[in-house]
Parts: structure tokens; sequence; C-alpha cells
């Protein structure tokens, strides 16, 4: 009997069980997008190399027996099979896709080629064990199309390492429990939860009832790509969940998730959806989010190893992710990012906020939307209050895609929903600003400048005044938006500073903004938090926006001038004409640099290392530097000593604050922050940070950074 895996207390898992196994997995994960033969054989195939006699030496004694390339054996019998497909994905299975390489790569050098290169020992005796179907292939729909081809050999991996993955846990330490309950489960709750809301009691009511009956009506409609245009206080969170489920249930997807730019969104949405949906059918995927284990007798405990096992593969019924972990996943190379690819095959993807998708990589974004609802199952959802004009790029990519909206008469909408006046103050000094906002009782001013808002914030009358930035760890801000809703509802004073965080989804609702000149799409941001529940008259409130003295930061530059041009054209700054010339003028202006880094060049290559490198949304380099608190130090002290693990660091970004490296290196030098014996930064001079302020940075040389 060939050993295919052996745990700890001896027992053997026979190599053919486990072959067969990962290919049944494999097998169904592709049927969602008609490949599912080709990911069996691709399965069947992937631990060939296994039979090998130095690799079955390797599996009955592992102490004494050093590791072995058992991987280049599948791939080059899929090379044999003319599958190139497979043979990236089985070379990968263990360290990642790779590129191709050349005629001079080497074994040693990473690249399919070099693996393809690798000769082991006689695997020969998998032929008596298994019958690969020799006809399987890919899905006739690639053709001579590298892009797809690529695109498809992702997919192909991530069903492959997550079938490997749950076939080898299932042996080890047993099968998982299941996450979640049904689409029409889900869809029932949902309609239980809004079902007080009619009939509507107010007019503003009646307006997001009637939002919401059109988003589930919509949903029964077929596959494919929509957009929902809807202003700010439209209800956007739950109408397009409200889709969402509809669409699943009508068509039997697989789950929804739900893709947003920040994870103050998404905490914020994560909550709402749980409420509705119940805990156990929503896993909330970032950064700042840790599943607490603990007592395996008690429910939640069980309920945190299930999500931290479904964070892996996004098996669970809602998703919700940010911007950064979707994207990069799809063009990723690893095992643990490409493992939950799969999952969004036949799903119902909601982008909120997407005119949030970063200019500088908007065509690989595009192209990935428009392939997952081409050719993977998928209706992708562009949800916004200023809809980005994506339809020439959509047109580029899948000329046969035809993009609906979900909403009927969207200027009627936004003609509604008006509740601000604009008025343009011009430049002004720090001391007129300051002067003004003293003046207002409760109002939000945003700016584009960590160090402006820390200013301004100092200058401020004491009484009521608040100010949020990332200078502030995510605790603290947490803290902050809490303490304003409060003081909001109770008419308290309420001065706010903020950067642009607060305005993408951030629900709160001041008598009055003032907001720093930027693009369009932040003013009119930044616009949604005044008079968002229509309490006041709209020329009671106001969103004042003024320019400041100065170099402005480069980075609004450009969308400054797409503002300006889009008012040239259009007097009213939040119509939805004015919306879309700035949204073209500013794609247009960017050029050929929508993909700035050449993913999609690398990509028909099959360059898949080199594109994983190079797709990175998020580009500053910035280092956490951690900010002791009376609450943390057992895991500050774990840093300095190093005992720390991966839970004490996932715990810990709720105490951290990121900085560019270069002005970390100022702050250490200036002996405020130390690093410890493994690289951790951690904050010395107690002084250095305000729960209110953050992270002073203002007596420290060159460190104005922006958002």
């Amino acid at each position: 009997m060939y050993i295919g895996h052996r745990r700890e207390d001896g027992e053997i898992q026979p190599l053919r069980d486990h072959l067969t196994g990962v290919a049944q997995r494999a097998e169904q994960f592709a049927q969602a997008f008609g490949a599912g033969g080709h990911a069996g054989r691709t399965g069947l195939l992937h631990d060939i190399g296994k039979y090998a006699p130095d690799v079955q030496r390797r599996m009955a004694d592992p102490e004494h027996v050093p590791k072995v390339n058992h991987t280049s054996a599948g791939a080059i019998a899929a090379r044999d099979l003319r599958d190139l497909y497979a043979a990236f994905a089985i070379a990968g299975h263990h360290g990642g896709l790779s590129d191709p390489g050349g005629r001079g790569s080497t074994p040693a050098d990473g690249t399919l080629q070099g693996k393809l290169k690798y000769r082991p020992q006689d695997y020969s005796a998998w032929k008596r064990e298994i019958r690969p179907d020799p006809s399987a292939a890919a899905p006739g729909w690639i053709g001579m199309d590298a892009l797809a081809g690529s695109f498809y050999t992702r997919m192909l991996f991530s069903c492959l390492v997550d079938a490997d993955f749950l076939d080898t846990e299932a042996f080890m330490r047993g099968p998982r429990q299941p996450c979640g309950e049904s689409m029409s489960t889900l869809l029932e709750k949902l309609d239980a939860y809004v079902a007080p809301w009619f009939p509507a009691k107010s007019e503003l009511n009646a307006r997001r009832c009637n939002i919401l009956n059109r988003c589930r009506q919509m949903g029964e409609g077929p596959k494919g790509l929509y957009t929902l245009t809807v202003p700010t206080g439209g209800g956007k969170t739950v109408s397009s969940l409200a889709f969402a489920l509809r669409h699943a249930a009508e068509h039997g997807c697989d789950r929804v998730i739900y893709v947003v730019p920040y994870t103050s969104i998404i905490e914020q949405n994560a909550a709402k959806f749980a409420e509705i949906l119940g805990e156990d059918n929503v896993l909330e995927h970032h950064s700042g989010v840790e599943y607490e284990e603990g007592d395996l007798d008690d429910a939640a405990a069980r309920q945190a190893i299930r999500k931290r096992l479904a964070t892996e593969n996004w098996d669970a019924p809602v998703v919700v992710t940010t911007a950064v972990q979707f994207f990069e996943s799809l063009y990723a190379a690893s095992t643990s990012k490409c493992r939950k690819l799969h999952s969004i095959a036949n799903s119902v993807i909601v982008l909120d906020e997407a005119q949030m998708m970063p200019l500088d990589y908007l065509r690989p974004c595009v192209y990935a939307i428009a392939e997952l609802v081409r050719h993977y199952g998928a209706t992708a959802v562009l949800c916004t209050a200023t809809q980005p004009a994506l339809d020439d790029l959509f047109r580029d990519c899948a000329p046969e895609l035809r993009i609906t909206e979900i909403m009927e008469q969207p200027q009627a909408l936004y003609e509604f929903f008006r509740r601000v006046t604009y008025r343009q103050e011009g430049v002004m000094d720090e001391d007129a600003l300051l002067q003004a906002l003293a003046q207002e009782k409760q109002v939000l001013c945003v700016v584009n400048t960590k160090k402006r808002a820390q200013a301004l914030w100092d200058g401020l009358p004491r009484e009521g005044r608040f100010h949020l930035s990332t200078l502030m760890t995510p605790g603290d801000r947490k803290a902050v938006i809490r303490t304003v809703r409060d003081r909001l509802a109770r008419g308290l004073t309420c001065r706010v500073v903020s950067t642009s965080l607060i305005e993408a989804g951030v629900d709160v609702d001041f008598p009055a903004v003032w907001r720093e000149e930027a693009g369009l799409d932040s003013i009119l941001q930044a616009a949604g938090r005044c008079n968002r529940e229509g309490r006041r008259s709209r020329a009671q409130s106001v969103v004042h926006v003024f320019g400041t003295q100065g170099r402005m930061p480069q980075q609004f530059v450009k969308p400054l001038q797409a503002m300006r041009y889009a008012l040239e054209e259009e007097s009213e700054m939040d119509s939805l004409r004015a919306i879309e010339l700035y949204s073209r003028y500013l794609i247009r202006s960017k050029g050929e640099f929508i993909d700035r880094k050449g993913i999609l060049p690398d990509c028909e290559a099959f360059n898949f290392r080199t594109a994983a490198e190079h797709f990175r949304l998020i580009e500053t380099d910035t280092v956490p530097v951690y900010i002791p608190t009376p609450d943390n130090g057992a895991l500050i002290g774990a840093l300095c000593d190093g005992s720390y693990t991966g839970r004490t660091i996932r715990r810990l970004q709720q105490d951290s604050v990121n900085v560019y490296r270069e002005d970390a290196q100022k702050l250490m030098g200036a002996g405020r922050v130390q690093q410890t014996a493994d690289g951790f930064l951690i904050l010395a001079d107690a002084g250095s940070y305000d729960p209110e302020k953050g992270l002073c940075l203002c007596d420290t040389p060159g460190m104005e950074i922006f958002v």
C-alpha cells in the first residue's frame, strides 16, 4: 500500500484514497464553471510523484528522511497530456503558481520549465492504481485567448489546492462542520426584518422602501453585470442585500460576497448583516478581525473556529471582505490567497463604493469582474452613489456583456434625495477656517492630510472636539465614532476634524460639513454625512467647499482638475451628469496607466509570480507601530521577548498605527519608537500618542503624510 498521509497515531491514508478524494472535491468545485472533469483529472494527477520510492520512504519515516520534490511528476504527466493549465496548477500546489521560465530554466529557479526538468525516481506505479480520463479538457470557451487561459489556471489551481487541503484535513482532524444556512432561509430572515418598514411612516422612508422593493424585484432577473446607483441616504446597504439574496435564491448561487474599500465599513456592514441574518451566516474577513478560540464546549468558541476555518476558502453564505483582499487574491500566486478563488464562482458579488477601485489598477479589476460574470457563473453589482463610468472599459474586456441599472429612474432619485446646498468658499487660511468651525455647534470638517487634521483639532475649542485619521489606532477610531454618534443624537456640541476615512459609509449625520477641495466623488461622499436623515431643510444644510494655501498633494491634482472640468459643463455638483463627466475625464486622463504595472500583459504571458508581486492595491511602504495600553501589556511583552504568535500580532492590530518606513526611521532616531530584536516597532515615548489625536508627528521634520 502506498502512503498518502500518516497521522500521529500511526493511521495511514492510502495514496489512492487521497488522490480520488482530492479529484472528487476538485471536480465538485469546478462544476460551477464547466470544468468538473478537467479539475477532477488534475486532482488525480497532483500527487502521483508520491509513488516514487524516495517519497514513500519519507512518508514512512519523516523524521529521518529528507523532503523530496513530489510535485514535478504530476506536472510532467499533465505536460505529456498537453495540459498546460494543469501543469501550472500541479507544479504549484505547494509552493504557489510560478512564471513559465524558458529553455535556460533549471529545477532550482522555481519556474514551470525548471520544475518540468526535474527527474524524479520511478513513480510509474500510479498507472496501476488510478485511471485519469485522457479526454478531460479545459472548457472550450478559452480557445486561443491567453488572458482567459491565465485566469482559468488560477481558478483551476484554487480548486486543486482547496480540495487538497480539505481532504488532508478531513483525514488528519475530521471533516469540517458546515457554516451557515441556505439562501432561501436567509431571504426569509431579511423579509421578516424589513416587514415592519411597511407601510412607510414618512416620504423619505417611502422612497427607501421603493428602492428596497425595486432591488427585490430585479433580483429575479438573469445573471449578469448590474449597477445600483442610489444617492447617499437611500438605504443601499439593506437594498443591495435584498437584491443579492433574492438573486442567489433564484439562481442557486452559493454565496453573497460584499467587497468594500475600508475596514470601518466592513465592520459596520457586517454588524448590520449579522443583526439581520444571524452571526453564523456572516463571515467577516479582513486584517482587523480576530476569531477567538476557547473551550470547545462553548457554542461561541465553536462558531469562532468554524469562521476562522471559513476564512481560508470563504465557505460561508455571506462574506464581507476588503477590495484589497478580493482583487489581490484574484491576481495572487500563493496557495493561501488563491485557495478561496473557486468560491467566487457562482456567487453574487456586491462591489460597495465601486468608485473607489484604484485607477492605477482599474483595467485588471474590470477585467476580473467581467471574466467572473462571463465564464464563472457570477453576478456582479457595482453599488455606489457616485457610479464610475466603466462602460467603455467593460466593452473592451467583454463586448457581449450588457450592464443593467437596477433603479428605473436614478436621476429622479437624486433630485429627491438632494438634502444639502453646496457653497464654494474659495481659499481659506487656517485661522479663518477655525473661526468658521467654532461658530457651528455640530460640524464635520474633512481635510486631505493627516497633519492638517491634527493641526485643526489643536485649534478647536476643547468642548466637544474630535479627531479622526489613520494616525489613531483602529480601536481608538471606533471609540471616537461611537461617541460622535451619541453626541449628535443628544444634540451636544460635536466638532469633528477628519481625513477622508469618514466619507465612505460611516453612518453619521451633521447639520453642516466643510470639505477641502478634492475629487468630486470625495466631496459628494462628504456631503453624504450632512443632513443624512433629511431632518432639516436643504437651505439649512450647507456643504462648504474650500481651498487651502500652499502646495496640494499630487494625488489630489488630477481629481481636482476632473471636478473643475465637470462643473464647467454641469452646474449641479450632485447631478448624475456631473458625476459621469468627472469619472470619464479622470479615467481618460490616466490613459494606459489604468494598468500602470502591466498586470494584464504579465497574465497573458502566464507570469503568475510576477503579476502577483506587482499587483498591490496599497503600495505605500508602511510599517506598524504598536501602541502600549493598560490592557495589552502581555501582548507587547510577547513582542519584546520573542514569545509572540500570529494571534499576538493579529490582536495587536487594533492597537497599532501604520507609518511610512522612512518616517519610522525618524521616530526611532528621535528615541520615540524602539525596535525589538525581531524588528517590531513599539512606541517608547508615551507622550507621543494621544487617544484623541493619534500619533504625534508634528515635531519630527518631513513627516506630512497623506491618507
